[in-house]
């Protein structure tokens, strides 16, 4: 049974589908070669991706959740990282929202996070959701 974590699956979903479009861009950078001369050094890759739409996107979905959405995105996170534990949540859910400072802060501090996308499914199954019915019609 899925416990109750007041944030829509369906917006978890956004932000995993949207977190994958952005990590496999950067495995193509993790796979660029240094042996032909002329091409773009990592710097210049890693400069243009400031400016990607799919980080923009992103970024902007995370600033227009609520403060409340907002911090129990987060808290899923770290449930999904093994920071809390499900039965934890209203907890996280208080520490997210008591470290709060700012939607443009919370969207970089999540997209800064490695394996959003990872922790946040992981999250989601440990709350008793399913991930495939989350993400099913999102484009």
């Amino acid at each position: 049974m899925a416990r109750k974590m007041d944030l829509s699956p369906d917006k978890v979903a956004q932000v995993i589908v949207r977190a994958r479009e952005i990590e496999a861009k950067v495995g193509a950078w993790e796979e660029f070669d240094r042996s032909h001369p002329g091409e773009e050094s990592a710097e210049a890759v890693l400069e243009a991706m400031r400016n990607d739409p799919a980080r923009q996107a992103l970024a902007a979905f995370i600033k227009a959740l609520s403060r409340g959405e907002q911090a129990r995105l987060v808290a899923l996170m770290w449930i999904g990282r093994g920071t809390y534990e499900p039965e934890d949540w209203d907890e996280a859910v208080e520490t997210a929202s008591s470290e709060h400072n700012g939607a443009a802060n919370t969207a970089r501090y999540l997209m800064g996070e490695p394996l959003l996308a990872d922790h946040l499914e992981e999250g989601l199954e440990k709350m008793g959701y399913s991930v495939e019915d989350a993400e099913r019609g999102v484009s």
